[in-house]
């Protein structure tokens, strides 16, 4: 088993803000004959003595740092959250944001590791296209630069037979451009769960190792324009976290570079639904959304935006393609469990993780990686890490 980082546990505690009195009390450190609770927690700090898994647990939970945190060469250098590039709601609740905290630290450790292990082996291969772009360049210049970085035919990815299979297709360029894309919307469990209005997606800019999260909560329609926003961002050089209202102008600005790259103004402008009646104008939009391969609410979003459109109809779209999606959701949900066994989950688990696990397994392999680190890194106990590696893809 590795060894922690020792200084790494006096830091995470002082970044809680918790006195050793405090931490030794929140951890359930008991005094002893032969030590106090402090002297015991001062022995954990300085090196003299190596904490249990289940006392490094219980500092993961105190101090509110993922495990993995304790096993880096040193403490994360990016700071918690980046920007918030949100706008959120009146009353929301605070969990959510708690959530999303958690989940982006959880994240950045990962990132750290896999940008440590990467310099240590000789792979920390630059990437240019990292802040290679700015926000008052032309929406052209940017767009031909993103179209430059992933590679990819849009008669291809709008040729996919679902919007599934079109966001694999989308996932996998940016996955051979350097980025790690990884979906995720709670902590591990379903009681975690981050609201979308909370979350869409968040960027962690970095030369080395790029990460983006996409909150599979969301509507598969929307996961591939909610990637290309996140990646704008990086090729900014911004590291921060999207939500469901883009009122911000950067936010703005990422939108109209993901929106025009999957359909570019000039050929919208020949989508004409005037003459179209309002019972027919949800079932018309949908099947041109799809063919597309974009959401039906943006589509709508971008007809009121040209002035096809008025303000009332695009509200009750929206709305309407929410509550459709919803009712879908919960027929796959009801699905799923009525099949003997349930989804495989480390068919599951490797999906979210894409082009991580890949890299996970040849560093495990070649020793660069322990299993411990590599269980950490990919979220699994490290005695099912083989397991996961030996796992078939998502067909």
């Amino acid at each position: 088993m590795p060894k922690i980082n020792h200084e790494i546990l006096s830091w995470a505690r002082e970044k809680a803000g918790l006195s050793p009195e405090n931490a030794a009390y929140k951890l359930q450190i008991r005094d002893s004959i032969k030590a106090n609770a402090q002297e015991k927690l001062a022995a954990y700090e300085d090196g003299t003595t190596e904490p249990s898994r289940a006392m490094l647990l219980k500092m993961s939970k105190a101090y509110r740092r993922p495990l993995l945190t304790f096993y880096l060469n040193k403490p994360p250098r990016i700071g918690d959250r980046g920007e918030d590039f949100r706008t959120l709601p009146d009353q929301f609740e605070s969990e959510d944001n708690a959530y999303v905290d958690t989940l982006i630290r959880d994240i950045k450790a990962r990132q750290s590791l896999v940008r440590e292990t990467l310099i240590e082996e000789d792979e920390d291969i630059k990437l240019p296209f990292v802040g290679s772009v700015a926000a008052d360049q032309n929406l052209d210049q940017v767009i031909a630069a993103l179209r430059t970085v992933l590679n990819v035919k849009l008669d291809e990815f709008r040729a996919q037979s679902s919007y599934g299979d079109a966001f694999k297709l989308l996932r996998q360029k940016a996955e051979e451009a350097g980025f790690f894309v990884l979906l995720k919307g709670n902590l591990g469990s379903h009681h975690t769960n981050i609201d979308v209005k909370a979350f869409r997606g968040f960027a962690l800019s970095d030369d080395v190792a790029p990460f983006v999260v996409i909150n599979d909560r969301d509507a598969r329609s929307a996961w591939s324009f909610t990637l290309l926003h996140e990646i704008v961002h990086i090729l900014l050089g911004q590291t921060g976290v999207s939500g469901s209202n883009a009122e911000k102008k950067i936010e703005k600005f990422c939108n109209d570079i993901a929106s025009e790259f999957l359909l570019p103004e000039e050929e919208f402008a020949a989508f004409d639904v005037s003459k179209t009646s309002a019972d027919d104008l949800p079932e018309q939009i949908s099947q041109y959304a799809f063919s597309k391969k974009i959401s039906s609410s943006h589509t709508a979003y971008r007809l009121y935006r040209k002035g096809s459109i008025n303000k009332k109809q695009w509200e009750y779209l929206r709305d309407f393609y929410r509550q459709q999606w919803q009712v879908q959701r919960e027929k796959e949900k009801a699905k799923a469990s009525d099949q003997k066994g349930g989804p495989n989950y480390y068919v599951i688990q490797k999906f979210r993780l894409g082009a991580l696990v890949e890299l996970a397994q040849r560093l495990n392999y070649s020793g660069a990686l322990s299993t411990t680190k590599t269980g950490i890194l990919l979220d699994v106990k490290p005695l099912k890490v083989h397991r996961l590696f030996e796992t078939g893809q998502v067909a």
